[in-house]
């Protein structure tokens, strides 16, 4: 099953009045290092600081008035639960947002501020996910997926719509890559509007699961392992729907950073651009400065979100601590 252009379109239309049309800016340094005009698709200027409120609103808002009052659950990384909490708060509906012990106590307590019944499961998501379905089955909660599924995925389709419609003539296009929902949205958005352009998935050396089970040929558990792109992390579901297949047909390549590489994204972000940037949304900077990517024109890279804990950020920015070091 997959996602188009006529669903991303019509998510486009759903959630225009609620949530920022994010700005494309000229990155000045990245366009000389690379020779090519590169924009930053600034998505951590988002109200919940990233791209996942664009597919959280449009799946509570496609869902009937039954199914949002009899509360809504989701598993998270942090991002996605921040976005779903905004978005039934926004509606009156009730959230439970599941989540692992290795999501940083920054994301947790965002949560949580947004009025979200939080719970913490076991160390992966996997572990979660378990939660998610225990409370659906016995308390009758409706789930919204954080990456598989058509509403999550045609509501971050829309990133890819506005990158069309801000940059044209874009050759290139690099999306952060975890579970897939926002990479197979935005290359669904910008194939179908500009076949010849080229996505790229990014994601971290370290538990990549899209990464593996695209090897595999078919979906694969992945071990979760820390990881400055925290939000990144997390399988694909053995029974995947359709973020699998989306990714396998339409994205062009993955590339994969170490944590060292990641870091200089962030810092890169913060002094080069003046933007406080989570290790996940700064995967596409990261490639660019490790000349993982062949650059031919107009290069969009998709910033996803700033969430990353504030101490942790000083530190990275200030070299004052490994990159490999634990998280705050």
């Amino acid at each position: 099953m997959t996602i188009g252009l006529n669903e991303i379109v019509q998510a486009q239309e759903r959630i225009a009045d609620h949530l920022r049309r994010t700005p494309l800016i000229s990155s000045a340094a990245l366009t000389t290092l690379c020779g090519a005009p590169i924009h930053l698709k600034l998505e951590s200027r988002q109200a919940t600081g990233s791209f996942k409120l664009r597919g959280a609103t449009n799946a509570v808002l496609s869902l009937s008035d039954e199914a949002r009052q009899r509360g809504l659950v989701t598993a998270s990384t942090g991002n996605h639960g921040r976005a779903l909490a905004h978005a039934a708060s926004a509606q009156g509906a009730r959230a439970v947002v599941c989540m692992s012990a290795l999501v940083p106590g920054n994301k947790v307590d965002a949560v949580r501020a947004l009025g979200a019944d939080v719970r913490i499961v076991g160390h992966s998501q996997d572990d979660a996910q378990q939660e998610v379905e225990r409370l659906v089955t016995e308390a009758g909660l409706t789930e919204i997926p954080p990456f598989d599924h058509a509403a999550v995925i045609a509501g971050q389709g829309t990133i890819g719509l506005e990158i069309f419609e801000d940059c044209p003539g874009v050759d290139l296009v690099l999306v952060p890559l975890s579970g897939g929902g926002l990479a197979s949205g935005v290359a669904a958005a910008i194939k179908g509007r500009l076949p010849r352009a080229r996505v790229i998935g990014v994601s971290m050396a370290r538990g990549a699961a899209m990464h593996e089970s695209l090897r595999a040929g078919k979906p694969v558990a992945v071990e979760e392992l820390e990881t400055l792109a925290d939000s990144l992390g997390g399988g694909v579901g053995l029974n995947n729907q359709y973020t699998f297949a989306m990714c396998r047909d339409l994205l062009d390549d993955v590339v994969l950073l170490t944590e060292d590489e990641i870091a200089e994204g962030i810092r890169h972000a913060f002094v080069a651009e003046g933007e406080m940037v989570e290790g996940a949304g700064a995967v596409g900077i990261a490639a660019l400065l490790a000349s993982k990517v062949e650059v031919r024109g107009p290069t969009v890279v998709l910033v996803s979100g700033r969430n990353i804990d504030e101490a942790r950020h000083r530190q990275l920015v200030s070299h004052r601590e490994d990159a490999a070091g634990g998280r705050s």
